[in-house]
């Protein structure tokens, strides 16, 4: 059996697992440890003189040491039951991805929409964007959670499983732990313009063909999609995701907005500051509250086209 095949059947079982239970609170979560040996690290090194060289040591020290922890805890517990390290292999990819999560997150936001409750939104709605959200109308409240579940397609699914499948779990608990670095120290802020220089980069680098792949296969599942404006989407990605700040946010988010048929971009607030962002998609129709449930019926055509293609090459592998 090739090791394409294995890691297709670990990575089904991981699915599976995680759209069953999600993660838990009673479950040890891996990404807990990680960011507190983030936080450790930050606290000793991100001070006085050589901060980029500092963020760049963090940056292999994280990503290497998750990497090798891993592996060598599913070497010891395969060691002792081979079938034990295939349990804990597939419960560690599973901890990587998060499809019930983000889908629980986007339906919060949709749900008291739908209603009318709009100052409920905004608080489901913080609590999975950075922007300010007190002040957002229905539209604002919308376009955020559209580009988040777009957005964090790439990397709370595609993007794990990509390295999953070339690594098993100790090269998708290294993506994780990269994903991390750049969520926690990857801002262009006084404090860690220079130390997270690394983390942020290096980020752009292992997301950089997922992104891509993503766009992709929402593109692909919208010819399952009745209302998908699929001709309409493929110009709009290639015309405007390079428009985004991030050298792959842009491209789910574009494709997103090609496929709804709306625009996608705007003036964001954060923490009262304004940063404008570039406008993605045809105006066609205005952003509505379905629209969220909409973007996360794509959201999960992605892992269902990437299971899918993966299936049809484990069976030319066989």
């Amino acid at each position: 059996m090739s090791i394409i095949t294995i890691h297709f059947y670990l990575i089904t079982a991981a699915i599976l697992l995680d759209l069953l239970i999600g993660d838990p609170r009673w479950l040890p979560h891996p990404v807990i440890i990680i960011g507190k040996c983030i936080s450790f690290f930050e606290r000793k090194w991100n001070k006085r003189r050589q901060k980029k060289l500092k963020g760049v040591l963090l940056t292999i020290t994280i990503v290497g040491g998750t990497y090798g922890c891993t592996f060598a805890l599913l070497s010891f517990i395969n060691f002792i039951h081979p079938v034990a390290k295939l349990v804990i292999e597939i419960y560690l990819i599973s901890t990587t991805i998060a499809m019930r999560g983000l889908h629980k997150a986007g339906i919060e936001v949709a749900t008291p929409l739908l209603k009318g409750d709009l100052k409920l939104a905004r608080k489901k709605l913080s609590y999975i964007v950075g922007r300010d959200t007190e002040d957002l109308p229905p539209q604002e409240v919308v376009r955020g959670a559209v580009e988040t579940v777009a957005e964090n397609t790439v990397d709370a699914i595609i993007a794990p499983l990509c390295w999953a499948l070339i690594g098993g779990a100790p090269m998708a608990m290294a993506y994780r732990a990269a994903n991390t670095l750049d969520s926690m120290v990857g801002y262009k802020n006084e404090k860690f313009e220079h130390f997270g220089w690394a983390s942020a980069r290096f980020d752009d680098v292992v997301n950089w063909i997922p992104a891509r792949l993503t766009a992709l296969h929402m593109w692909l599942f919208s010819w399952l999609v009745p209302y998908s404006l699929k001709r309409n989407a493929l110009a709009v990605t290639l015309r405007d995701a390079k428009k985004h700040p991030s050298p792959n946010s842009g491209w789910p988010e574009a494709m997103g907005a090609g496929l709804l048929g709306v625009v996608l971009g705007g003036k964001n607030r954060y923490k009262g500051v304004v940063s404008n962002r570039a406008k993605m998609g045809n105006p066609i129709r205005s952003l509505e509250p379905n629209d969220i449930k909409k973007i996360i019926v794509y959201m999960h055509g992605t892992w269902i086209i990437f299971l899918l293609l993966l299936f049809l090459v484990t069976i030319n592998l066989s």
